[in-house]
């Protein structure tokens, strides 16, 4: 068990992805993403597995990510943030936040 104290220190973020790359380096299929976290955060990069996303379908979409870890060198990307999902068996399954919700906005 965590104290609500140790759950109070991870920043979770609603963010809109603004760009989609390809990432032919990754060890494992991922999306190279910009995701804007609205203008207190700016924009980030993350490294995602999530090609069972076609681009179009991740290009405007709201994600959820984690904007406090340290930077992780994937390959030659420096990933910023941790975008958020659910596993159904080797399957990334995005988190949705609510259609209303606005990038920067805090989860909590």
């Amino acid at each position: 068990m965590i104290e609500w104290d140790d759950f109070a220190k991870v920043d979770v973020r609603v963010g809109r992805v603004v760009e989609v790359s390809d990432f032919p380096e990754a060890r494992k299929p991922a999306w190279k993403l910009r995701i804007d976290f609205g203008p207190e955060i700016g924009v980030k990069r993350s490294s995602a597995q999530i090609t069972n996303y076609a681009r179009h379908e991740l290009e405007g979409r709201l994600v959820l990510a984690v904007v406090n870890f340290p930077p992780r060198r994937i390959g030659p990307f420096l990933s910023e943030v941790l975008t958020l999902g659910t596993f159904r068996g080797d399957t990334v399954l995005l988190v949705d936040p609510d259609a209303g919700a606005e990038p920067g906005d805090r989860l909590g």
